[in-house]
């Protein structure tokens, strides 16, 4: 198709690109290779796998915005297309008399994918640009109380959006007029039906020369543009069509949606914990600012972001892009950073403001970890620098002298008091099958309290052997990790592995009535060598009501509303149970418009129960419980003490219209016989 010059040209074009394409990208293994640890590669065939799965779905992008989404994927799926488009095309204009199987039906079909998906793309695009600019999108903004670096904030998301959808325009279309202008020399196509739609109405008078000249033309330009914009891609957000997968498949194995890793605090050559600027950061951590697509579905969700805090998880990793792309060079180079992350990244109230309730690493389409920024930024704080708000040095006090944020000495056993039946302790029943795990909020807090005495009732009346370690047991160091105190909770996790060991609890079963407690040791003390098999109450019950070991009566005839707490539905998946339970106790749910994994937080969690909240324009908790109320339920059910707490508190603030009780209250108080002591 091409002229012997034009060939030339064209080779001499993409010859120069791809130097600057290699240069560029080049730039980029460095920038990220600047980071902690290393990618993960391990099992390379599960992980190709897993980024090809993250491909085709979007990351999931479905489950919200919803006709964006639609949108989203006609753009995506067309423009991946396109890179097979390119390759025939890029053939047929060098290789003299190549033709794609022009008269063989998976030429046809071809042809017509290039032709729909070409139509997908142009209508995406122009919808994406209205959304962004003409209607303005609140959802695309970030609120003036964020950092935001000057670039950013004087419109440079929006030129990177209108470079980006501009250049998808012209190149996408350039190829659709090009097939037309041949269409026009060559004849109707009924396998391109839009390029024939265009030929037929609007090149009909053209001359054989014209038309030759426009397929040239458009072809160059659409070939052209996708070599020149080629070594531009690190610089834009356009580099998350494969960033995204890239995350996906080199993310490291968790054994929950937000764990948090060990540090090795042995090795003296260390001589940086938690991270300070950007090379602190884990690899993965770095890789994903190249990855975001700036869609903001994280800060969309966000418990601090929505009740006016200065957090916003997208703009977190955003700060992090526009640093990276204004010191690219340098960087990629090699040279000393040291500039804080604090100074452009994120606020130290923002820091402090996360709730830690993962749900912007749940909701993000290409697989990014902002909540594990903040909470290695806090190592950096707590650790390295000794600055952290003050209300938590109450908290690390009492669980390095007293075992117990509460700063409690009083029995831990003080909770078994009013039940009618004794609860025996290791000791006394050695033999046992579960070990009831109180936690620091059951044995010191009154609500949480009554939730551990309808757990002990509900185990003696389905007849299940259970113990406590009594006094033995200590916090689990979950609100030291998550405030960024690394050695406190190693130091916890420690003796509470020797003292479940001691017990023989690595070789029975473990129920707990605290999400947190289920978790850290069910999924944080494995790192540490601690590995058991920890349950939800609500598991157990719904096991319990499965295998027709509790009678309950069903009789309770209320509408309840349940709110999952994050570090059981979100981070763990445990959404069924609760549920099955509620029903079983004669409950009618009623769901709030923000459920399972989409959860709101009760605003306690990221060590935020032992701290004041950090200023916006109303508290989470408050938030939350607005929705609950709107059900209509007179009931708000809930799976965590602190959730208790913080949706009592709420409660109470607005006249107590609701109850506020526990799944395991709510099921006590339906067993038959008997029911729950006060």
């Amino acid at each position: 198709m091409l002229s012997t010059f034009e060939r030339i040209m064209f080779l001499l074009l993409v010859a120069i690109c791809l130097a600057a394409v290699a240069n560029t990208f080049a730039q980029m293994a460095r920038v990220i290779g600047r980071g902690q640890g290393a990618l993960a590669l391990n099992e390379l065939p599960r992980r190709v796998i897993a980024g090809a799965i993250a491909l085709i779905t979007q990351g999931r992008i479905i489950r919200h915005r919803k006709i964006t989404s639609l949108f989203h994927y006609g753009v995506a799926f067309g423009f991946i297309f396109y890179g097979l488009v390119n390759v025939i095309d890029i053939l047929e204009g060098l290789v003299p008399g190549f033709t794609f199987l022009h008269d063989h039906i998976i030429g046809h079909l071809f042809r017509l994918a290039a032709d729909l998906f070409a139509a997908a793309v142009l209508i995406g695009v122009v919808y994406f640009l209205l959304r962004r600019f003409a209607a303005q999108d609140a959802a695309l903004k970030i609120r003036d109380n964020v950092k935001l670096m000057d670039r950013v904030r004087q419109g440079g998301i929006a030129v990177d959006s209108l470079i980006v959808g501009l250049f998808i325009l012209f190149h996408v279309g350039s190829r659709l007029l090009s097939a037309a202008f041949k269409i026009g020399l060559e004849g109707p196509d009924p396998w391109q039906p839009v390029a024939d739609f265009i030929a037929g109405t609007f090149l009909g008078g053209m001359s054989p020369e014209a038309l030759t000249f426009g397929f040239h033309a458009f072809w160059w330009i659409a070939l052209g543009l996708i070599f020149l914009f080629l070594p531009y891609f690190p610089y834009t957000k356009h580099a998350h069509l494969f960033m995204g997968p890239l995350n996906f498949m080199t993310g490291p194995e968790r054994t929950y949606l937000g764990q948090m890793k060990k540090l090795n605090l042995d090795d003296e050559t260390i001589e940086q914990f938690g991270a300070n600027d950007l090379d602190d950061l884990p690899q993965k951590h770095i890789l994903d600012a190249f990855a975001c697509i700036m869609c903001n579905r994280c800060q969309q969700v966000c418990p601090a972001y929505n009740t006016g805090k200065e957090l916003s998880p997208a703009a977190l990793e955003i700060n992090k892009r526009y640093y990276i792309r204004e010191h690219m060079g340098p960087l990629a180079a090699g040279a000393t950073n040291g500039v804080p992350l604090l100074d452009y990244a994120i606020s130290e109230s923002a820091v402090w403001a996360c709730t830690a309730c993962g749900h912007c690493i749940e909701i993000c389409p290409v697989g990014n970890v902002p909540m594990l920024d903040i909470m290695e930024i806090r190592r950096d704080l707590v650790m390295m620098q000794s600055e952290f708000p003050d209300q938590l040095t109450a908290a690390f006090r009492g669980m390095e002298r007293m075992g117990n944020p509460w700063q409690a000495q009083q029995s831990r056993m003080e909770w078994a008091a009013p039940l009618p039946f004794e609860v025996p302790t290791v000791e006394e029943n050695p033999d046992y099958e579960y070990l009831l795990w109180v936690g620091c909020a059951g044995a010191f807090n009154p609500d949480a309290q009554k939730t551990v005495r309808a757990v002990a009732t509900i185990l003696h009346e389905a007849g299940v052997s259970f113990a406590t370690l009594g006094d033995d047991e200590t916090c689990t160091g979950d609100s030291a990790r998550r405030a960024g105190n690394e050695p406190l909770f190693q130091a916890m996790a420690e003796a509470n592995i020797e003292t479940l060991n001691a017990a023989r609890a690595n070789e029975r079963r473990i129920v707990t009535s605290c999400p947190h407690c289920f978790t850290t040791i069910g999924k944080e003390y494995g790192e540490m060598g601690g590995h058991y098999e920890v349950f939800h109450h609500t598991q157990l019950i719904a096991d319990l009501v499965g295998r027709g070991k509790l009678r309950l009566n069903g009789k309770m005839l209320e509408q309840a509303t349940f709110h999952d707490p994050c570090y059981l539905g979100r981070h763990n998946g445990v959404l069924a149970e609760p549920r099955t339970a509620l029903a079983a106790a004669g409950l009618t749910l009623l769901e709030m418009p923000r459920s399972g994994k989409d959860s709101f937080c009760c605003g306690a969690g990221g060590a935020q129960y032992w701290k004041e909240e950090e200023h916006g324009t109303e508290t989470v908790n408050v938030n939350r419980f607005r929705e609950a109320r709107a059900t209509g339920a007179a009931v708000l059910a809930v799976g965590c003490p602190f959730c208790n707490t913080m949706m009592s508190d709420a409660n109470r603030e607005q006249g107590a219209p609701m109850q506020v009780r526990d799944v395991a209250e709510l099921v006590a108080e339906a067993l038959q016989p008997s029911a729950v002591a006060q």
